[in-house]
């Protein structure tokens, strides 16, 4: 029996791209389904093109909210929402035409609570060529007993942001309750990691889980400003937030301790947030940043990650830029991080 499917758009300055997305799923080949757009207090023309899309489609609904942010709008999206099973697609994305569909047969015929694929980082710049991105997962299909078999590695499997689990909540298809029950437990305050936090939860709620193998029908958008990126002062708090609610999650499920792999995933965005301030920060002096960097390494959970982690598979680059974050040799990490940028950056031309 066929089951009816939400899709929660979240939309915010994107007039120029959302058509694209929206029409990705207009087209799909499976018909029961409905389309919510959350315009988040978009301040372009997308709040016209929202309703311009709910008067021509009656299987479009447009709802408006004040901006608050990515995980308020699609929560809102699931408030407003009817269908059986939820998926999420992001405004400047696309998808292929049977996502849907093949992933609501795989979820029938497995009988499952989640149902996955893979996505397609397509970059703006045609000098980059696609990239694809699934779970680091052996099986396609984990019953109960098999999923808690993939407890200790879920979200950290002893690598650098080793997360045994793709956490992009786009690539997924849902059960209802999987997702309704869990909308207290995310935080919309949490604007890195806010798909980890959604499937993370999701995730530890199912019964059975299932996979398409090889199967990218998600295509991710890069443009230039998503690959040049911008300076981030604010990252470590972000990160520290995300700790935080992960760790909360994982104690309100209580099924296993996933605070030491929440500890190595954390750890290894802190440094990321190093290599943030030392490569992306183009406003403040040397000396300024080299503070900013000692900030970060001094932060007291950023140093217990790097005394307590237990990534045992990182490489010897890795291990060396820990070691040198943990006992203060910030210039090293600012020659190393320069270096390493501006020969891949190079390589990439």
């Amino acid at each position: 029996m066929k089951e009816k499917i939400s899709v929660i758009v979240p939309v915010y300055g994107v007039e120029k791209v959302l058509g694209r997305c929206v029409d990705s799923i207009l087209g799909q080949t499976c018909k029961d389904l409905e389309i919510i757009l959350v315009d988040d207090g978009s301040p372009d023309g997308c709040p016209a093109l929202c309703d311009a899309y709910a008067e021509r489609y009656g299987n479009v609904k447009a709802v408006h909210k004040t901006n608050g942010g990515l995980t308020s709008a699609w929560k809102e999206g699931v408030r407003q929402s009817s269908g059986d099973l939820i998926g999420f697609v992001d405004s400047d994305d696309w998808i292929e035409p049977d996502m849907y569909e093949r992933l609501s047969e795989e979820l029938l015929r497995q009988q499952a609570d989640i149902a996955m694929a893979g996505l397609v980082f397509d970059y703006e710049d045609p000098g980059y060529p696609p990239r694809r991105e699934t779970n680091r997962m052996d099986m396609t299909v984990y019953d109960r007993e098999e999923l808690q078999g993939l407890f200790p590695v879920l979200l950290n499997d002893g690598s650098f942001i080793g997360r045994s689990l793709q956490p992009s909540r786009v690539t997924k298809l849902f059960r209802r309750k999987l997702v309704t029950d869990n909308l207290e437990l995310w935080d919309d305050r949490v604007t890195v990691g806010e798909d980890l936090q959604m499937v993370f939860a999701a995730v530890l709620d199912a019964d059975k889980i299932c996979m398409i193998p090889d199967y990218y029908p998600y295509h991710y958008w890069y443009n230039l400003s998503s690959m040049t990126g911008g300076h981030d002062p604010g990252y470590l708090e972000k990160i520290l937030l995300l700790r935080q609610r992960m760790e909360a999650i994982s104690d309100a499920k209580g099924v296993y301790d996933f605070r030491p792999q929440i500890r190595n995933d954390f750890l290894s965005l802190a440094v990321m947030a190093v290599k943030n301030e030392i490569w992306r920060n183009r406003t403040d002096s040397f000396g300024q940043v080299l503070k900013n960097v000692r900030r970060i390494c001094r932060d007291t959970s950023v140093q217990e990650a790097l005394r307590e982690h237990t990534m045992d598979r990182i490489g010897l680059s890795v291990r060396m830029y820990l070691f040198m974050m943990k006992h203060g040799w910030y210039l090293p990490c600012h020659v190393v991080t320069k270096v390493f940028f501006s020969w891949y950056y190079r390589r990439q031309e």
